[in-house]
């Protein structure tokens, strides 16, 4: 990770855009604060997003505990779907 000491008149942000494409950067300030720009791809955000949500987390830890399944025709069967 590279790291950019960061000044109000230094650097545009456009420029480290720009650098944040090819690698994560760590933006220091005058007075020492840091700040990570990292590129964030739609996947990666999506998976976030997802542990975020407890509702759904707790639905997934729910379904994991079951063991018991349903086989492709029994589920056919409750849907009401027939084969042809």
């Amino acid at each position: 990770m590279k790291v950019i000491d960061v000044s109000l008149d230094s650097v545009s942000l456009a420029t480290v855009l720009t650098e944040a494409r090819h690698q994560n950067l760590i933006l220091r300030t005058p007075d020492g604060l840091e700040f990570i720009l990292a590129e964030i791809n739609d996947f990666d955000r999506e998976i976030e997003l997802t542990r975020q949500n407890r509702e759904f987390m707790a639905f997934l830890d729910e379904r994991g505990q079951q063991t018991k399944t349903v086989s492709a025709a029994e589920a056919r069967a409750r849907l009401g779907l027939t084969e042809e």
